[in-house]
């Protein structure tokens, strides 16, 4: 089995660098013609299915991918991403919200805490490396729950944690 996770295409936010969430936006044409390279970077990589978050930026992504390379496609709100509470919309950049975001077990005020992601996160990875271990599926989600998913499989640092990102339109494979 080899599960692909790729990032959803641009957003405005994400072109002005402002923490979006569980925040519902669509992609900008710069995220649209992300998620058609995407679509050709695995068009030759034999997938059976991808699962997407329901938020529009992911759902957007994942249908030009499975319009283009002819991929079912199906939808799960384990993969919605992380709810920052009171930083949704705020400067990446802001202080209390890096601060938050280096304390795993933290709450964000009224969101969630990445202990809570991962807990998420992780029941959808066990469940689809038991149902699916014979195909290779693809998940578009967002860069916090890219991070995480790549804590199911390899080993980081708090340091190396808080600095992981994959950009929009990125494509990772972990092996199985």
């Amino acid at each position: 089995m080899i599960l692909y996770v790729a990032r959803h295409g641009q957003t405005i936010w994400n072109e002005q660098n402002r923490v979006c969430g569980i925040t519902d936006i669509d992609l900008t044409e710069k995220g649209k013609e992300q998620a058609k390279a995407l679509a050709h970077s695995v068009d030759n990589k034999n997938i059976h299915m991808i699962i997407s978050s329901p938020l529009n930026r992911a759902i957007e992504t994942s249908r030009i991918v499975s319009d283009i390379c002819h991929i079912p496609m199906e939808i799960d709100k384990r993969l919605i991403e992380q709810n920052y509470g009171i930083y949704e919309g705020v400067d990446r950049k802001n202080e209390a919200f890096l601060e938050n975001k280096r304390n795993f077990a933290y709450k964000y005020p009224s969101g969630e805490s990445m202990m809570q992601v991962a807990y998420r996160v992780y029941g959808l990875l066990d469940e689809i490396i038991e149902k699916y271990s014979e195909k290779n599926i693809l998940l578009i989600c967002h860069g916090g729950v890219c991070r995480i998913i790549n804590t199911y499989f390899e080993d980081m640092t708090n340091d190396d944690f808080f600095h992981y990102t994959l950009a929009n339109g990125q494509l990772r494979e972990y092996r199985l």
